[in-house]
This record gives C-alpha cells, structure tokens and sequence, in this order.
C-alpha cells in the first residue's frame, strides 16, 4: 500500500470510528459535541497559534492563492444556488443554503489533518494562509445573503447590521482568535517560554485525530433524512466542480506546486457543519445542508484520492 493511499484510508478511518461509535450508542451525543467543542474550540486555536508563530510560509505571497480559490469558490455558489432555484424550484433561502454547501470546504475538521497527513507542517503553513481568510470571507457572503434573502419581508440591507453581525461573530470565533495572537505573539520577536510551548504542543497535536473523530460523530447525528437528489447535485459541484475550477486557476496563475497542491485538495474535500448552521438560521433547507454533508463525505472518501493523484501528476 502507498503511503498516499494508506493516508487517505487513516484519515476516513477515523471518520469512520467516529460515526460508528455514534452509530452503536458507544458514544451519547452529548459526548459528541463535547468532543466537537474541544476540536474547534481548544485543539485547532492552538494548532494555529503554533503554526502563525514559528511558521515562515515558504515566501507565499497569499493573494493569487485568494484569489484562485475564492473565485472557484464564488462560481461554485452561483452554481449550488442556480441548481436548487431553478432545477428543483426550491425558494431563494434554500438556494443560499445550497449554494454555501456546494462552496464551503471542510477546512478545519478534516481539512487540517488531512493537509497535516500528506504534505506535512510545510503544507499546513500554506492552508493557514487560506484558513485565516476562509471563514472571515464565507461568513461575510452567508450574512451578506442572509439580510438579501433570509428574512422574508422584503427589508433592504442594512450595511451597519451586516457589519455589526459580521464582526461581532467573527472576533469571537475560537479560530480566529487563535490565528490572530499567534501573529500577535510573532510581530512581537518574542520566543515562547518553554513550559508553554510544551502545553501549546501538547494540546495542538491531538487537533488531527480528535477533529476527524468528532467529525464522525456529527455526521451521525445530522444522518440523511430526504432531499437526496438535490443533496448529490451539490456534492458533485462540492467535489468536482470546484477543484477542477482551483486547478484551473492555480496552473493559468503558475502558482508554486506545494501551494497549488494544497489549494485543489482543500477545494476537494467535503462540505462541513458550517452550512448545516447557515441553514439552522435561516430556518430553511437544514435536511438538504445535513444530506449533502454527509453524501459528499461519504464520497469524499474516493474523490479526494482521485484528486490528490492528479495534482501529483500535474505539480509533481
């Protein structure tokens, strides 16, 4: 077996176990959310803390990787909204909620360990750079299209209680706040004291594991409950339409291999809780959003491998 496949198997495998001890009771799901809160809220801040302060980024200049990856992620939207509004006449709210699954990356859960896994620290260096702008961005376009379509009464935007939404949920995301006092921590000069760079390690290396195994369990607990063909529409937008957009971009924009690696295989993984949360607020599509992240997962299992093969043979 290929270190790459073997990988790949490793890393669903705990998706899996996941899902299984959710499946057989093993785990209550109290315990799942436990766990979830630990990944997002504790593990993955201080990944990220630890990568913005000893991290060099390879000398990546981040904005033609923004820009390959976001205007794939812009068309990709477009295209989940499109499909759910006109091809299965659903209303404009579900078509956001379509459309920010078709676009919106597992970055986090499974996207961090998984990067970790086949291209090492110097691979998650470059998904740091997209990870402290991901959500930051999605946030924003979710909200944006939120006061636009998801209040039903025909109110205009209101710029101030978009910014205000925006930012009041963007500073106290655990995510966010990691990545900002590591780079708080670097623009100081001053190096870790060494009981805190222990604990910092302690806890950040159980953020890969912990994240898939917690992935797992959620996608237990959201499950697949109707709306299966508009959900395997989306996931085939969300797992081959958008990495054949970034490859697209990254190879016209002559981006570095390890960069443009990173870049397809982030566009190829599956969808995450985050659009299974939009469609919680707007109170539409919550059993589309939960289909479509579990299908797409499932899949994702095969189609991840099959893009990691061919960014191989194109970047080396």
């Amino acid at each position: 077996m290929s270190p790459l496949t073997e990988t790949v198997l490793f890393v669903f495998s705990l998706v899996a176990l996941g899902y299984l001890a959710g499946l057989t009771g093993y785990l209550r799901p109290a315990s799942g959310e436990g766990i979830s809160d630990f990944a997002v809220s504790v593990a993955m801040p201080l990944l990220l803390f630890q990568t913005m302060v000893k991290a060099d980024f390879l000398g990546v200049a981040p904005w033609p990787l923004w820009g390959a990856y976001f205007t794939a992620a812009a068309i990709t939207w477009t295209a989940g909204h499109v499909v759910i509004t006109r091809i299965f006449g659903r209303d404009a709210r579900a078509g956001v909620v379509g459309g920010v699954s078709s676009a919106f990356s597992n970055i986090v859960l499974l996207g961090a360990p998984f990067i970790l896994g086949i291209f090492g620290p110097s691979g998650f260096e470059v998904l740091s750079l997209l990870v402290c702008v991901h959500l930051p961005i999605m946030m924003m376009a979710s909200i944006v299209l939120f006061e636009m379509f998801g209040r039903g009464s025909g109110e205009h935007v209101h710029p101030l209680r978009v910014l205000h939404s925006f930012l009041k949920r963007l500073f106290i995301n655990p995510l966010i706040i990691g990545i900002l006092l590591g780079l708080a921590w670097r623009l100081g000069g001053v190096p870790l004291p060494a009981l805190m760079m222990r604990l910092v390690e302690a806890l950040a290396n159980t953020a890969g594991p912990v994240a898939l195994f917690a992935m797992g369990l959620s996608l237990r607990r959201f499950g697949i409950s109707g709306n299966v063909r508009p959900a395997l529409a989306l996931s085939a937008l969300k797992l081959f339409l958008m990495p054949a957009l970034v490859l697209g971009f990254v190879w016209l924009l002559g981006l570095p291999p390890l960069t443009a690696k990173v870049a397809v295989v982030v566009a190829a993984l599956p969808s995450g809780i985050n659009s299974y949360l939009i469609a919680v607020q707007f109170n539409t599509g919550q059993a589309l959003a939960s289909n479509q992240m579990t299908i797409a997962t499932a899949f994702a299992a095969v189609t991840t491998a099959f893009w990691l093969t061919i960014v191989l043979q194109v970047f080396g």
